[in-house]
């Protein structure tokens, strides 16, 4: 599949096949990919938490309202943003860079982010959802479909994964699906 036709025939599927289940191998392809998503600043703001005990599979799915792609899909990913990664440590993110390079970017994050609370939250807005379409768009090239989720009470998804209280999440489902989704309601020109 291209990347043409996989943005036109991804849809969010809200009905998964139940026994289906994803190799380990498919899972880190999927990762693999997501973590070459473009971040501000190189920080890679973003974590990836799958949710794989049926313990906490049932407890999202009770978040979530009871929505039944939590409870069917095969990978149920929470993507956490860091909204503190600016200052943990951000020559991490530069080490292979020039040092001439490493000499502008550091100054220029601390510079960017000091008190400046809203690109804080807005580029870990950002990260997490670019990364979230690189994995909704590599799920549909190796055969899957996915649902980006908002239906759910974020803080107790928090609590349950244990989220440290300078991260913000995005949630999505990715399986084989047992029903197509819902004709697009009408787009924009």
């Amino acid at each position: 599949m291209n990347t043409k036709e996989a943005i036109q025939t991804r849809r969010s599927v809200k009905h998964y096949d139940p026994s289906h289940k994803m190799t380990e191998a498919e899972v880190r392809e999927l990762m693999e990919h997501a973590i070459l998503s473009p971040t501000a600043f190189n920080l890679q703001h973003w974590r990836f938490i799958s949710i794989d005990s049926p313990e906490k599979r049932q407890a999202v799915f009770e978040a979530s309202w009871g929505q039944t792609q939590v409870r069917d899909a095969s990978l149920v990913l929470v993507l956490c943003a860091d909204l503190n990664a600016w200052e943990k440590d951000p020559a991490r993110y530069w080490r292979n860079a020039p040092q001439r390079v490493q000499d502008f970017m550091l100054p220029a994050i601390e510079n960017y982010y000091t008190n400046h609370h809203q690109a804080q939250r807005d580029e870990c807005v950002r990260s997490a959802s670019i990364a979230a379409t690189t994995i909704m768009l590599m799920a549909k090239e190796m055969g899957y479909d996915s649902c980006p989720m908002d239906g759910f009470d974020f803080d107790q998804v928090a609590k349950l994964i244990d989220l440290p209280h300078d991260h913000i999440i995005v949630l999505i489902t990715i399986g084989k699906k047992l029903e197509d989704a819902n004709p697009r309601a009408g787009q924009l020109p």
